[in-house]
């Protein structure tokens, strides 16, 4: 049976496939993607160069309730952060960051923005 969340959920996850494919084509290893730990999920986890990149992605089709970039409030930021401090602590790295791929407009082809280093948390 066909929901709105589920439609939204395959939306999401041809939005997380379209930004992992693109930083890969800029150099960026894929190392995980969709984890889910207590407090928070990582959308993709990624490697350049001796740095650990956590990657949330946010994709907004109209920005009548704001942007993609705009959609990652303090709070979606302190979940992010609980994840990624679950996930150092079974994988510690010598380096990580947080960036975040805001994709707007048409799937087919939105305007895709990358802010490295968004916020910090260590």
């Amino acid at each position: 049976m066909w929901t709105k969340a589920s439609n939204t959920r395959a939306r999401g996850g041809r939005m997380e496939t379209l930004a992992a494919r693109w930083l890969q084509a800029r150099g960026l290893q894929l190392v995980a993607r969709n984890l889910t730990f207590p407090g928070g999920e990582l959308d993709l986890i990624m490697r350049e160069d001796d740095t650990l990149v956590f990657v949330e992605v946010r994709y907004r089709k109209s920005s009548a309730h704001g942007s993609a970039l705009e959609s990652i409030t303090p709070a979606k930021q302190q979940r992010l952060i609980r994840a990624a401090t679950r996930y150092l602590q079974k994988f510690p790295q010598p380096a990580s960051r947080f960036d975040v791929v805001a994709l707007d407009g048409d799937e087919a082809a939105p305007d895709i923005q990358w802010i490295r280093h968004a916020f910090d948390a260590f």
